[in-house]
């Protein structure tokens, strides 16, 4: 819905939609309404965006993006206000979806919305200037398949990634090969690895993989993404290289 086709609200019918949505996750203020006032990481994801907004041009006029897993869409709406002609967010959560439109509905921006998982971006038949991954790639069980797939299908210039990271923050050099009996490099901090969430991890039993920093920055140019800054501890500027490692 444009500027134009917005649906005047006073605050009190704001909140009262805010509510009938459910939990949210993500804080967007709303006509001077806190959609998660009480969010357990603070004013989420404001404080991680303010971290890294300047990586991203504040002019994005002409360009596309396209918001993965974009939840309530904090992200998207950023994009959009810093004037991107086409900004689609995508999530396999409905009840996100609604919120991201009641959201762009009332601060009167235009997002294209679909329920879609990362595994089938191959449908949305077009390649986008920018591409948003935050906060995914740990709540999937297939995570290295999914950027593959974004780098296959849907990214064409910038990719920017965040991930939660645990264990150590070392990046350790890694030989291009090891002999079969050489198993000591699997013991030093900086060398890639995953932890697996058989369960749950903090009460979400949708946490699957957490990579420590040296395997999020290997599975990044695996897939073909070469990384030119990390503006926060989390989050990674990746632009597209001509293919990937191997």
């Amino acid at each position: 819905m444009n500027q134009q086709g917005r649906k005047l609200r006073s605050c009190t019918e704001i909140e009262r939609e805010i509510r009938e949505l459910g939990e949210w996750f993500h804080n967007i203020r709303l006509g001077g309404i806190e959609t998660a006032p009480n969010h357990f990481l603070g004013d989420y994801p404001e404080v991680k965006w303010k971290r890294f907004a300047h990586e991203i041009p504040n002019d994005l006029s002409g360009k596309s993006v396209l918001d993965i897993g974009c939840n309530a869409g904090f992200y998207s709406l950023e994009m959009k206000r810093r004037g991107a002609t086409r900004v689609v967010g995508i999530d396999d959560d409905l009840d996100y979806l609604r919120q991201a439109e009641f959201a762009a509905e009332v601060c009167g921006l235009e997002l294209e919305l679909h329920q879609l998982s990362v595994y089938k971006v191959e449908e949305l038949k077009q390649r986008f200037d920018i591409v948003l991954f935050l906060g995914v790639l740990y709540h999937l069980r297939h995570p290295l398949l999914a950027l593959d797939l974004i780098r296959e299908h849907v990214a064409s210039e910038l990719l920017v990634f965040q991930s939660m990271l645990r264990g150590s923050m070392q990046v350790s050099q890694v030989k291009p090969d090891y002999d079969f009996w050489e198993v000591e490099q699997f013991h030093q901090p900086g060398f890639p690895a995953m932890y697996f969430i058989e369960n749950s991890y903090s009460g979400d039993n949708t946490n699957w993989w957490i990579p420590n920093r040296a395997a999020a920055e290997a599975m990044l140019r695996s897939a073909g993404f070469e990384i030119v800054s990390r503006p926060e501890e989390e989050v990674f500027v990746c632009r597209c290289s001509e293919g990937k490692r191997r």
